[in-house]
């Protein structure tokens, strides 16, 4: 017993047995992910009928992706391209807009402020599919159907995004602001050089979850686009395994392909994302 008490050190039995519970879970949830990455480097026949971690591991499914698939009608580098278009300028356009957007109904005193705060917590409540129809008569009313413009000018703003940063902008001291009007500083120059430098972890959780929303988003460019040279790539990737299913090697290239990119941001931002957690908890 003596013996049992000094392995397990400081920790109960039963505080041992959840961790290894939650590595285990951990365990699960990872594995489609590696067995995802293992057979996007294998060949098609053997993707089923070898190990995790067996058979010939190759890049051909992803020299497959960038050049082959061109004679099928599926650009890949070109719909990898426009979803890098579409995401940052979606995530840009978001990060800025909410900023100004949250400091003016966190700080100033206008008409209709508490109305304004009432609609973005409605508007966040409401399912996204209940706009899509009046959405899509709007866009093609504009002439904007199968076009970059669709995916982007839908995007440009978002409620959840104002109403967070509003929410961490309320917190700040007075001082900081009542330096900034003796020093009389512009609005662009406060919001810029004062609140978003004091504000990085909210303002880089709301940036990973809309570039994460924007990168996966299907249903509304699905929608909106039907040229497949003009298809983000998960909407590619989504045509491609149905009329190809056969190529499941490629499909899996391609899904490594989308979901590459999260992995990268969140690994690069992590630390920015789990403050703006603990944050928007409170």
């Amino acid at each position: 017993m003596i013996g049992i008490r000094g392995f397990l050190g400081s920790r109960s039995l039963g505080g041992w047995a959840a961790t290894i519970g939650i590595y285990a879970l951990a365990l699960t949830w990872l594995y489609p992910f590696a067995w995802m990455v293992a057979a996007s480097l294998k060949p098609t026949a053997q993707i089923y009928t070898t190990g995790l971690f067996a058979g010939n591991f190759t890049l051909d499914n992803f020299r497959f992706l960038f050049a082959t698939a061109d004679k099928l009608d599926r650009p890949f580098l070109q719909a990898l391209g426009i979803s890098a278009i579409v995401t940052l300028t979606v995530t840009v356009s978001v990060l800025i807009t909410s900023a100004f957007v949250a400091f003016a109904l966190a700080r100033l005193r206008f008409p209709g402020r508490k109305w304004f705060g009432d609609f973005l917590l409605l508007q966040m409540v409401i399912p996204t599919t209940m706009f899509i129809l009046p959405l899509f008569v709007l866009i093609k009313e504009l002439g904007l159907l199968n076009s970059l413009g669709a995916l982007i000018l839908p995007s440009l703003m978002s409620g959840w995004g104002i109403y967070m940063m509003s929410q961490s902008f309320k917190a700040m001291p007075e001082e900081y602001f009542d330096a900034a009007r003796l020093d009389r500083a512009s609005l662009w120059q406060t919001v810029m050089r004062i609140v978003v430098p004091l504000n990085k972890s909210i303002i880089a959780i709301v940036a990973l979850f809309t570039f994460t929303g924007t990168w996966d988003n299907f249903l509304w460019p699905l929608i909106a686009i039907s040229d497949t040279d003009r298809m983000p790539l998960s909407v590619l990737l989504a045509t491609f395994s149905k009329q190809y299913g056969g190529y499941a090697g490629p499909v899996m290239a391609g899904a490594v392909l989308q979901t590459l990119p999260l992995v990268l941001l969140f690994v690069l931002f992590r630390r920015h994302f789990l403050q703006g957690m603990s944050l928007s908890l409170k």
